[in-house]
């Protein structure tokens, strides 16, 4: 079972995305995100999708018209295929690199399976540097595992120790259970929308 450093480890990602093991990818935009891209009215906003994975989210986007995404990835085998697929694309930009070493502003940050990659330990870390990297009016969106795991990566928890992360920095605006989870994550997600406090 791998601990707690393997989490951010490059080559540990570059092994899992080799070698496929990734019970987190589901094949598509998973529908709680697709929902909340949905009622993102302004198409040039500057959204960022950390731990991207294979993108999914990064699809749906672009066949609805976005103009300005940014995908981060610590894995170098995943980074260069996302650099093919996106190839010529001027309306996404794909990073290889570690999210907290990451330097910019955006509108839209869109978490799906990063936040749970993370070791516990680096959750307030976590907290601050997307405080750092949303504007003013940012949004950060997305899903959180509401149940645990035996070991990880992923790590999950309780909506209870989310906002205890989570509140001293962000407004709370939604953090409940998903109502439209594929079958297989039903009642184990939480949906959660936060912003910075003014």
């Amino acid at each position: 079972m791998p601990n707690e450093e393997n989490s951010l480890d490059k080559n540990y990602w570059n092994t899992r995305y080799e070698t496929k093991p990734t019970g987190w990818d589901i094949g598509e935009v998973s529908p709680p995100l697709k929902s909340f891209i949905d009622t993102i009215e302004n198409r040039n906003a500057a959204i960022l999708i950390p731990g991207c994975g294979n993108c999914y989210e990064a699809e749906y986007l672009l066949s609805k018209g976005f103009t300005n995404i940014t995908l981060i990835d610590i894995a170098p085998l995943l980074v260069e295929k996302l650099q093919n697929k996106f190839a010529g694309n001027s309306n996404i930009k794909i990073v290889l690199g570690d999210f907290f070493d990451h330097h910019a502003k955006y509108d839209y940050i869109i978490e799906q399976t990063f936040f749970c990659a993370l070791p516990p330990s680096l959750r307030k870390n976590y907290v601050y540097k997307m405080r750092e990297l949303l504007n003013d009016n940012g949004v950060l969106a997305g899903v959180l595992f509401n149940r645990s795991f035996d070991g990880g990566p992923p790590f999950g928890g309780s909506k209870e120790e989310y906002k205890n992360v989570i509140a001293p920095v962000f407004n709370i605006m939604k953090m409940e259970t998903c109502i439209n989870s594929i079958d297989a994550r039903a009642n184990t997600e939480l949906w959660f929308e936060i912003q910075l406090k003014k």
